[in-house]
């Protein structure tokens, strides 16, 4: 272990883990996937990340709105220790009160009749069963989707993922693609969702299109058009739920109920997971069998997920959220923001200038932000936990490079 350690550290630092005085940099064995930010993060605190060299960096991207609570925050932190030195893991094959407490607390915390949960271990997971699901249930195959979607790349949601580039490896694979409505046009769904629709699947706030709000008419006009048709509504909530908006769900905020809602990313401040919950409806209609997953609902995420909600609860972590926008907000548009996107701590920012160039800029001041589909918008997805005081920060870092 120590060894192991040790490499680690030389890795981080960007060394081999040679003993000799002439030690060099060494290509990884790692799949080259990701473009990558220019920091090494050795440690986490709040909203800000320290560097191999002790150089603190300010966190606006939260790890892709994974970091809910902030970086190890400390009762986050005891939870996972405790429950990872009583019983790190067994599956679906025997009952958690872990597990169980979870989808209790989740069903509480949703509006309406969404009420039964399924737990998984990703975001695109989550969403390939809300799809599943739908099928199952109407006995459909079609499914509308959004102009500007983005929900996974496994083969299945990349299908209803919007852009040749995501969808490509679902039609060599021969899996259908959805059918898609423009953003934010009611009339879409006109002659489109009809009792050949399985469901329609819509990002409340389309993350990767650059934090997009949907408006609460487009939004009535799909909950409108699924109930005309028996179709299910899906909302994708992997990136704007669990708290992002200012309410626990996007659907809470936006004040339309969908019959899935599907939820990751910072469910657990960082902790593999992700959940699918139904109405008792579509629970009904389910058999023992139809779903399944090994890792899904593991003690030790579910402790990391309950934690979190009580982070959530004891720091009016929300009403947080909902304070830092209105900061967030009002400082953009006097930096001269051409347009603000999102709501709560999920906002896309255009500038009128290269979002990738602002990016970079930020970077020389130690402060990381995301970029978008759309080349002139910032991505600002920090935890939820972000300070006024950092938000004057980030402000003032952005003024700079302005």
């Amino acid at each position: 272990m120590a060894d192991l350690k040790g490499r680690t550290d030389a890795r981080a630092h960007g060394r081999t883990t040679s003993t000799s005085d002439s030690a060099t940099v060494r290509p990884s064995a790692l799949l080259a996937t990701y473009s990558q930010f220019p920091i090494h993060p050795v440690r986490g605190e709040g909203s800000w990340l320290i560097d191999e060299n002790g150089d603190r960096w300010l966190d606006a991207y939260g790890g892709h709105a994974v970091s809910s609570t902030g970086h190890s925050h400390p009762h986050v932190v005891d939870a996972i220790q405790d429950q990872a030195a009583r019983l790190i893991f067994y599956s679906m094959a025997v009952p958690l009160p872990q597990r169980e407490l979870l989808a209790d607390e989740l069903a509480a915390r949703c509006p309406g009749d969404l009420k039964k949960v399924f737990f998984c271990n990703s975001g695109a997971e989550a969403n390939e069963n809300a799809l599943l699901i739908a099928r199952k249930a109407t006995g459909r195959q079609k499914i509308v989707s959004i102009t500007g979607g983005w929900h996974g790349r496994t083969l299945g949601v990349a299908a209803v993922t919007d852009g040749a580039k995501y969808q490509a490896p679902a039609v060599r694979a021969g899996v259908p693609l959805s059918i898609k409505v423009a953003f934010n046009d009611p009339k879409g769904f006109d002659g489109v969702v009809d009792e050949t629709v399985a469901a329609v699947i819509v990002e409340p706030i389309q993350g990767m299109s650059g934090a997009k709000d949907c408006t609460v008419e487009f939004l009535k006009a799909a909950r409108a058009a699924c109930d005309k048709a028996g179709a299910v509504l899906i909302y994708d909530e992997i990136q704007c739920g669990v708290g992002r908006t200012g309410h626990f769900t996007a659907a809470e905020s936006f004040g339309v109920v969908p019959d899935i809602v599907t939820m990751a990313k910072g469910l657990a401040s960082g902790l593999p997971i992700g959940a699918t919950v139904i109405t008792t409806a579509l629970a009904a209609k389910l058999e023992s069998g139809d779903l399944g997953s090994t890792f899904g609902g593991g003690p030790v995420p579910c402790a990391a997920a309950l934690a979190t909600l009580e982070v959530l609860d004891r720091e009016d972590v929300l009403g947080n959220v909902r304070k830092v926008n209105a900061k967030l907000v009002e400082g953009a548009k006097a930096l001269g923001a051409k347009k603000v996107w999102g709501r709560g701590l999920l906002l896309g920012i255009d500038f009128g200038r290269s979002a990738a160039e602002l990016q970079k800029k930020l970077w020389e001041k130690k402060v990381l932000v995301g970029t978008s589909g759309d080349p002139n918008v910032v991505r600002l997805l920090p935890p939820l936990t972000f300070s006024v005081e950092e938000a004057e920060l980030l402000l003032s870092a952005i003024k700079d490079v302005l």
